[in-house]
């Protein structure tokens, strides 16, 4: 009986096999240049647990160091990946942001769905910083590097790593050493609001075996987005972030190192980067009202917003040796997090009212939507290491974390309670309270969550000959329980618990073969996962302007929790350096089970999460260094990547969803390319010149998976407010356009320490459209986030 293939399988072959032709060509050419007159990549990285140089990690990692990311002209995280192949940062406001790698992404997570856990996991060194959707956007001066991790690495970083994980590496406090910087700059966005910052950071000897390392910055951004309205205003989106960060290293003896650390950052932001192109008070439909068509970089508020994100970290890393072969290592951090997202709800209030039948006085209530999480955190990593030379190396350990994070939603909306007692009699606001006092809510909610995880876990590789060999895995055991309480004439009126668990082992296996001296392959096949969860409610009495089981409650209200997603990523990759270049490439391809959806429920106000049968993604990757003459330095990052469900769901679903056969993954390009150029040459003793220039391209994208059906998409709006009819609609393309970006700088290096940088970023001053956002399933307001307009600088920066 002949075995036939599936087509799934046929895919992954042929991929597989095409990169394999290219792993082997490359190596040839990569052979004919003489050992001796290579120059290798000294970038030492921890990806592993333990210090290696960036080629001989046998995975897929690249490395930004300080040194590129001032050549980009990089400032965020955003910045920086738009230059690391296969990693994605999705814009959705200031201090919200969502990170994918390798187009593992399940849609737009937004700020009231707390449950939901992160697909890239974020450390700051040792210790985790991840966060869904509020990805801390840490500032990037002092960094040693940023290093990004392709693939699943749930063996040794846990859950929240199934598509990969960042860690910024910041520089450590050095003994015997004297040495510091300070920065200033100047910039002007958008030709109308001044940014700056003043940074520092000090190293000082504390005699012979201790040392402290400071860190301080203030950031002022410049805001590009006007606002029509009673609250309008020109850049109303400016913002500033704040913060610094002390570490004190102890070595009392050889072998034994202590350094505790606290991190303070803070950041403000007096708006959001939303362009609107449809708000129920300001439209092109309406005949009582002033008829409003949105220009770029407009949008419409009867109130000011703002975002505060303000985090306190203490860590402390331990390290000692037991013997000459065997390292211990201890990691235990603390975080306290508070954030506040403080919107401009009343085009969502209004249009419910508008649907409940209020007057006109009713509808034009400013409202505030104020969510805010309380996050604190404890983990705790216990590590054992081999440090010797011989072939077999290996690291074992626990870890632990203890998260609690409240969660709560008010909906101050000064005068609600007297319009809705008129309308539904007296004492309604206080029959619907369920105890929240504030009647002129209508809508609370409280959420705490309690989040425990246990894991152990260990890696080993053996070296024989030129291959080695490697294998590990983690075992977890994972339990939450939540609180949902609400209240307000938008609520269900809830009160009730949850709890979801889980547990399960992570494996990864990776074999690596050494070429030459300066090539080698390397493949591996990786099982990574993202922890479930539940579902909140849904606001029921918003779903199909509040008829009784309406076609949106009955089609979204079923799911209740969601399981664990996982993945499975098989890649093959090689890594070759020669004389003034380097090459590392990679394809891949990710089998991806119970991908975990966020889907806009319709009319009703709300979010849901639920698994997707089957998904994958695969793709190709390469970064490419040159050095053709003494000073010039040429870099290339690319990917290819194709994202896609690989299931249908049933009837109504699949429109409703987006989630049909083919279909492409949310917010994911299939083709991002970077390329970066510089350029050193002296003038005279003791001054250089530079001159520095950067062009990135990323793909279009969708925001959502339903984005994909029935696109351009018409909204009918369904509101008869301010002479607007209901049948009023507007018409919108959800496919995000590419967008092309060109970083210029130019400037000149002192050997005293002192250097001077301008700068153009966004030469051409392209509008980048980041994601799509919509109110009340896009009844209320359209619009989108967009990035920052061209931007001139001037920094001026000593080191001593």
């Amino acid at each position: 009986m002949r075995h036939r293939f599936s087509p799934d399988s046929v895919r992954r072959l042929r991929w597989l096999a095409g990169i394999s032709a290219i792993a082997i060509a490359m190596p040839a050419a990569a052979q004919d240049v003489p050992a001796e007159e290579t120059t290798g990549n000294e970038i030492v990285v921890t990806a592993t647990k333990r210090d290696q140089t960036i080629q001989d990690v046998p995975f897929s990692i690249n490395a930004q160091t300080a040194d590129d990311i001032e050549k980009s002209g990089s400032n965020s995280l955003e910045d920086v990946a738009r230059n690391v192949a296969g990693l994605n940062v999705q814009n959705l406001g200031p201090g919200q942001s969502q990170v994918s790698v390798r187009g593992v992404s399940a849609g737009q997570v937004v700020r009231d769905q707390p449950g939901v856990k992160e697909q890239v996991g974020v450390y700051l060194d040792e210790s985790v910083i991840s966060l869904s959707l509020f990805t801390p956007d840490l500032d990037l001066f002092d960094l040693n590097r940023v290093e990004t991790l392709r693939g699943p690495q749930g063996t040794l970083f846990g859950s929240g790593s199934v598509g990969g994980t960042i860690r910024y590496i910041t520089n450590q406090p050095r003994l015997g050493v004297t040495e510091g910087a300070v920065e200033g700059n100047v910039n002007l966005v958008d030709g109308d609001d001044f940014g700056g910052h003043l940074k520092g950071a000090v190293n000082l000897p504390l005699g012979e075996n201790a040392a402290l390392r400071a860190v301080g910055y203030f950031t002022r951004y410049g805001g590009f987005v006007d606002a029509l309205g009673p609250a309008g205003g020109e850049d109303v989106n400016d913002g500033e972030r704040y913060g610094g960060r002390v570490a004190l290293t102890f070595e009392p003896s050889a072998g034994f190192r202590i350094t505790p650390r606290v991190v303070y950052q803070k950041v403000e932001a007096d708006g959001f980067n939303r362009q609107e192109i449809y708000n129920l008070y300001a439209n092109r439909f309406t005949t009582t009202r002033p008829q409003v068509i949105f220009d770029e970089r407009e949008q419409y508020l009867l109130l000011r917003e703002a975002f505060e994100d303000e985090t306190i970290l203490a860590d402390l890393t331990a390290s000692i040796g037991l013997g000459e072969a065997i390292e211990l290592t201890s990691v235990t951090s603390y975080i306290d997090r508070n954030i506040l997202v403080s919107r401009d709800a009343s085009a969502l209030t209004g249009s419910v009212s508008v649907d409940l039948g209020f007057p006109a006085a009713g509808v034009l209530l400013p409202s505030n939507l104020r969510d805010t999480t309380d996050l604190q955190t404890w983990t705790q990593e216990l590590r054992l290491a081999s440090t010797g030379e011989g072939p077999f190396q290996w690291v074992v350990g626990g870890f632990y974390s203890d998260i609690d994070r409240f969660y709560r939603q008010r909906l101050p909306t000064p005068g609600y309670q007297a319009f809705t007692d008129a309308r539904f009699g007296a004492g309604t606001s206080a029959a619907v309270a369920n105890g929240f006092p504030n009647l002129d809510s209508p809508y609370n909610a409280d959420l705490p969550y309690d989040i425990r995880q246990y894991a152990v876990f260990g890696e080993g590789s053996y070296e024989f000959g030129r291959f080695t060999a490697t294998a590990g895995a983690r075992y977890y055991d994972f339990k939450e329980e939540r609180e949902f309480n609400s209240g307000g004439l938008f609520s269900n009126g809830d009160n009730r618990s949850d709890r979801t668990s889980s547990n399960g082992v992570s494996p990864r296996f990776i074999l690596s073969y050494e070429v030459s001296d300066d090539v080698t392959v390397n493949a591996q096949a990786a099982k990574g996962f993202r922890l479930g969860g539940v579902n909140d409610p849904l606001n029921l009495p918003l779903c199909d302007n509040g008829v009784p089981n309406g076609p949106d409650a009955m089609l979204f209200g079923g799911f209740q929790d969601y399981d664990d997603e996982t993945l499975w990523n098989y890649e093959l990759g090689m890594k070759a350096q020669g004389r003034g270049f380097t090459f590392n490439a990679a394809g891949f391809y990710n089998d991806i089970k119970d991908l975990q959806v966020t889907l806009d429920a319709g009319s009703c106000s709300s979010r849901i999460v639920f698994n997707t049968d089957k998904a994958h993604s695969m793709g190709f990757e390469a970064e490419v260094g040159f050095q053709p003459a003494d000073g010039l330095d040429l870099s290339i990052a690319g990917s290819i990547i194709e994202a896609e469900f690989d299931s249908t769901l049933p009837g109504a679903f699949a429109a409703a969803t987006g989630i049909r056969n083919g279909n492409r993954l949310p917010s994911v390009p299939k083709f991002q390319i970077a390329a970066t150029g510089s350029y050193e040459w002296p003038v005279s003793d003791g001054m250089d010149a530079f001159v520095n220039a950067s062009a990135q391209h990323v793909g279009t994208r969708f925001t959502q998976p339903a984005d994909q059906e029935n696109n351009p998409r018409t909204f009918v709006h369904g509101l008869p407010f301010g002479g607007a009819p209901a049948t009023a609609a507007t018409t919108v393309d959800l496919k995000l356009p590419d967008y092309q970006l060109v970083n210029l700088s130019a400037g000149v290096r002192m050997d005293n320490g002192l250097s001077l940088t301008a700068y153009i970023n966004n030469l051409f001053d392209e509008n980048p459209i980041l994601s799509f956002d919509r109110e009340r399933g896009g009844r209320a307001r359209l619009g989108f986030n967009i990035g920052q307009p061209r931007t001139f600088g001037l920094t001026a920066r000593k080191e001593f």
